[in-house]
């Protein structure tokens, strides 16, 4: 029978085993955490693309994007400028660059004024008449006619990039010239509106397409939308992408932000950091026990709480906030009513609805994100306006 090994004790009374064994327990933890922290370090270090899920930006890969002519356009040694904010936009649209305007739905009459001052050649997808005379230094050049089906459009005109193209299907609105500095292209019918507008007054160069799809990733391969795109944004080196928000309201450029001052590195060790301070709060917390029901000592009903909360915003004369409220409730229930998810963007709001109800998108941009009533009146107003909106979609 062999014998069993003798096991050192210390003074305490301890082992090496039983010492081994109490320090994995204190460490066990701290050891588990530093792991999963290096993990997130190796996993946020790989490279991703950057991409998005907005319409018309050129790092979107979906079918509504533009990532694939903006691709195209930096091999071709383009250099794309993508904002979101009309005060960045017209700081980077120099003289001979290219100013790229996605849609004129979100812009107010200072940044469309801003916009007209800037020396860039401009393009500009499906513009409305104000935009398009405010750009155009000769005044009303064209008038912008109503949108007619998706179809193959030949050229039929002399300009130099609809040349080139050839034909491109397209639908959207038309334009009509109204001078000789107009040229219109790709006419629904011989001698009728045209999908393509271009003014050349020798300052600089506007173009206009009636319909947006043209440069979306899902068109760009049909007929010769692919070749019309490259050329009218490919003129120049550089090209501002400009795809406006329903968040921006001014021209002025903004500053440097806290974001723009830190290192490359600094979100990534904050989430680390706030990722260790979740698990040590979770391992150190103290365990609450099961939830304990009582009688509220009174019962507030919801209708009370709504005109508490309607009574609060009048006597503060809120007007604002008010109509804020109605807009996201409208927008939110309607574009349930649509099929869209909660996460779309205003672009695809606007979209929806205007197709689902048969009015303009301008008049559904400036019903849901236009600027808010200065009074009773004019909230009284708008509510009833929603509410006629949201009638109709919900008729479907």
């Amino acid at each position: 029978m062999r014998a069993q090994p003798r096991r050192a004790v210390v003074g305490d009374g301890t082992t090496a085993r039983t010492r081994a064994r109490g320090r994995w327990r204190r460490w066990r933890w701290p050891l588990a955490l530093a792991s999963l922290v290096a993990i997130v370090a190796v996993a946020a270090a790989l490279p991703q693309p950057v991409t998005s899920s907005v319409a018309l930006a050129p790092d979107n890969p979906a079918g509504t994007g533009a990532r694939a002519v903006a691709q195209i356009l930096g091999r071709q040694g383009v250099e794309i400028r993508y904002v979101r904010t009309s005060g960045e936009a017209v700081q980077a649209a120099v003289a001979g660059s290219t100013l790229l305007v996605t849609g004129s739905a979100l812009l107010g009459d200072d940044q469309v004024e801003a916009i007209a001052a800037t020396e860039a050649d401009l393009v500009l997808l499906d513009p409305d008449a104000y935009l398009l005379d405010a750009v155009t230094t000769a005044g009303e050049v064209a008038d912008v006619a109503p949108a007619a089906g998706s179809s193959v459009r030949q050229a039929e005109c002399a300009d130099d990039d609809a040349a080139t193209a050839g034909s491109i299907r397209t639908g959207g609105a038309g334009y009509l010239a109204r001078t000789p500095d107009a040229v219109v292209c790709f006419p629904a019918v011989a001698g009728g509106a045209g999908a393509y507008l271009a003014v050349d007054d020798g300052a600089r160069r506007v173009v206009a397409l009636g319909d947006r799809s043209i440069l979306t990733n899902d068109a760009l391969t049909a007929e010769g939308n692919a070749a019309l795109a490259l050329r009218v944004l490919g003129r120049h080196e550089a090209l501002t992408w400009y795809v406006p928000s329903s968040t921006d309201f001014g021209t002025e450029a903004a500053g440097p932000g806290t974001s723009d001052l830190l290192p490359p590195w600094a979100p990534v060790v904050g989430l680390q950091l706030l990722l260790v301070a979740a698990v040590a709060a979770v391992w150190r917390g103290r365990r609450l026990g099961r939830l304990v029901t009582e009688p509220l000592p009174v019962i507030v009903r919801a209708a009370e709480t709504t005109r508490g909360r309607g009574r609060l915003y009048r006597r503060s004369r809120v007007y604002g906030h008010a109509a804020a409220a109605l807009r996201a409730g409208t927008a939110s229930r309607a574009a349930a009513r649509v099929g869209l998810p909660r996460t779309a963007g205003a672009h695809a709001v606007i979209d929806a609805l205007a197709a689902a109800t048969g009015r303009r998108t301008d008049d559904v941009a400036a019903l849901l994100y236009g600027p808010p009533p200065t009074d009773d009146a004019g909230l009284e107003l708008l509510a009833r306006r929603l509410d006629d909106l949201e009638s109709e979609v919900h008729h479907l």
